[in-house]
């Protein structure tokens, strides 16, 4: 932690436990929302999950419009367009029920409902001042925490880039139901993938320049959950058990990396992603390894308690020695999770690297990433991960 003035706020309600999502009947009626806008993945409209919501939101009356075309890494322009259709609605309140890219389209879509304007008018920290319409998030992912997060992210595609709009107090749902019936049929590979984007949420959180106790707690208990539940989820995601730690691990996480800031990873998978048209988690969980590694130095008293944490058996063990079971551990994770091991796996090519280590540059993580980096070190970070 560094000498600055910490701080730490939360303000969802969070509900969490099998059959969760009964909680929404209770939740509408507290808003009195007899309007309401359903942002929803296309791939969950037609499940279980969505059909015990449909007899909630009938159930309490209320007259609803649903929005399914939210695409990964969603636009300015998709959010226009759901935000059509609930101004047509005239809706009292915006439910999600997806990851984090449906999260993301639904609290835009409420802060244009009371703050007008465009979503670009509010990139950056603070910029609306009016709360936005009431919010409830059903995550169907383990992954981003958007549910509880300050920020929500949206591709500007005229300017080729991603806006972040960030509120700490105004930004997170108001209430988010943690149901692990809502993740019970994502396919293996998204749900490593979205674990390990919580995972970095956690670890890199932990190990930020801004980290402080109260995060750190949070945090240390996420990578606990996260690191001992990756691996049974994945291979059964009906594990309820195992889907509900998940859950609560990517939430946690979620509510101290808007606080903390994240570090190279993020910074390096930014462009990853958008330079080679892979998702945001497993662009993370590539670049993972090679960061951690290269951040070890700068903290290994923090590697240590990452490493117990992760479930290694360090006590005793000098400290640069408990430190580097992190990466024994991190690399194992990643390799029985089936992470491709490198950047030319997924269609990586070099000529493309030094505009993205350029580009990590000009990002300005070194506020929070516990190594200072350069362009020389963020070239060499993508040639050894290539």
């Amino acid at each position: 932690m560094n000498d600055t003035l910490g701080t730490f706020l939360c303000p969802t309600r969070i509900h969490m436990g099998r059959n969760a999502h009964e909680k929404l009947e209770e939740a509408l009626r507290g808003f009195a929302a007899e309007r309401v806008f359903v942002v929803a993945d296309a791939a969950v409209v037609d499940g279980e999950l969505m059909q015990r919501v449909r007899a909630i939101l009938a159930r309490c009356g209320a007259r609803t419009d649903t929005f399914t075309e939210v695409e990964p890494d969603p636009s300015a322009h998709t959010v226009e367009r759901a935000f059509a259709a609930c101004r047509a609605l005239d809706a009292q309140l915006v439910l999600a029920v997806g990851g984090g890219s449906t999260m993301d389209v639904a609290k835009a879509v409420a802060i244009l409902a009371t703050n007008g304007g465009r979503i670009h008018d509010y990139e950056g920290i603070e910029k609306f001042a009016t709360r936005p319409l009431p919010r409830i998030a059903i995550p169907t992912t383990a992954g981003t925490g958007s549910e509880v997060s300050g920020s929500c992210v949206i591709t500007d595609t005229e300017r080729g880039l991603k806006m972040s709009i960030r509120h700490a107090a105004l930004n997170p749902a108001d209430v988010a139901l943690l149901d692990p019936l809502a993740v019970a049929t994502l396919p293996a590979h998204v749900a490593a993938h979205a674990g390990m984007d919580a995972f970095v949420h956690a670890f890199e959180s932990y190990l930020s320049l801004n980290a402080n106790p109260i995060t750190d707690a949070l945090n240390l208990h996420a990578l606990e959950l996260l690191s001992a539940n990756l691996r049974p989820f994945t291979a059964n995601r009906r594990n309820t058990d195992a889907a509900l730690a998940m859950l609560c691990g990517s939430t946690l996480a979620g509510m101290t990396f808007g606080i903390t800031g994240l570090g190279n990873v993020h910074c390096m998978a930014r462009f990853v992603g958008a330079t080679f048209h892979v998702s945001h988690g497993l662009s993370n969980a590539i670049c993972l390894p090679h960061v951690a590694r290269f951040n070890l130095a700068a903290n290994p008293a923090r590697y240590a308690r990452v490493a117990a944490a992760m479930g290694c058996h360090v006590d005793g063990l000098p400290v640069l020695e408990a430190a580097a079971a992190t990466i024994e551990a991190i690399d194992a994770l990643c390799d029985d999770l089936g992470i491709p091991a490198r950047l030319s796996d997924i269609g990586g090519t070099p000529e493309h690297y030094p505009e993205m280590a350029r580009l990590c540059v000009e990002a300005g993580y070194n506020r929070w990433n516990p190594r200072h980096t350069v362009f020389e070190d963020f070239l060499k970070l993508f040639e050894d991960a290539h």
